[in-house]
């Protein structure tokens, strides 16, 4: 490691500052601390939010979840609150990385970093929902804009997640096993605007797969997606899995969605 000022806002208004400032927010630290580690990283200030209180909790807001952007995923995972209105989000949450991960990492850190094999970011895209700022509210179709990129403004602070309410939804992942990130992820939903398909893991990052969302939208069923292919050149190839095999991956995944969602 080496030399950095650190600094714990008790406050909104002060880590605001602080960012403006130039500071770098710490959310909860699943990916900037080790990046600093490794020297990927290296801010000369780091603004920690966990002392700021007015970015955590979960509530309802007339027919819609409001999710705090500090809120750790376990809290998500055990919260009623979630379990009631989107039970498929408390179960996302709940697979996310290990114990010591969930009980650090935060859906807006999540959501900010727009990692490629990341759950949340599927969620959002595959439940429509509004990412609040301090000076905005975002579509999810709007805010994430490929790999470790979102159309957040350098100094601009994720306040809260806003979702709408869902007929019925599922995320199936086939994890990959040493970081348990998403291999390949796909998160299905029926809504009152229509059916949405989010996959996550595939390749530059998430996004929602056109094809499958106008099939089930005549007839959601596993068999409605069966023969729909996945573009190949959509999706990376590492040493986990090929192009080739994560497109499959994406047709499977989908229709055990489906039929979870089905129940």
């Amino acid at each position: 490691m080496y030399a950095f000022d650190y600094q714990r806002p008790a406050s909104r208004d002060a880590a605001q500052a602080l960012l403006s400032a130039g500071g770098k927010l710490l959310a909860g630290g699943q990916t900037l601390l080790p990046s600093m580690r490794l020297r990927l990283a290296a801010p000369e200030q780091l603004v920690d939010l966990a002392g700021v209180a007015e970015l955590a909790g979960i509530h309802r807001a007339g027919e819609q979840l409001v999710i705090g952007a500090m809120t750790r995923h376990h809290q998500v995972a055990e919260s009623e609150t979630v379990r009631q209105a989107i039970p498929v989000l408390a179960q996302l949450a709940g697979g996310i990385g290990d114990r010591q991960v969930r009980a650090r990492g935060t859906i807006g850190g999540s959501v900010a970093n727009n990692d490629p094999a990341a759950d949340y970011p599927a969620a959002l895209l595959g439940l429509g929902a509004q990412v609040q700022t301090d000076r905005r509210q975002i579509a999810a179709d709007d805010f994430f804009q490929g790999m470790f990129a979102t159309a957040l403004e350098e100094d601009e602070l994720i306040t809260a997640i806003h979702f709408s309410p869902v007929q019925r939804a599922a995320y199936v992942k086939f994890r990959q096993p040493a970081s348990l990130f998403a291999l390949i992820g796909v998160f299905v939903a029926q809504t009152a605007a229509g059916v949405r398909v989010a996959v996550t893991g595939g390749g530059n990052g998430v996004f929602r797969h056109s094809a499958m969302e106008q099939a089930l939208s005549a007839d959601f069923s596993p068999a409605a997606i069966a023969g729909i292919a996945t573009d190949e050149e959509l999706m990376s190839s590492d040493l986990h899995g090929s192009s080739a095999y994560r497109a499959h991956l994406v047709g499977v995944m989908a229709q055990r969605a489906v039929a979870q969602a089905l129940g």
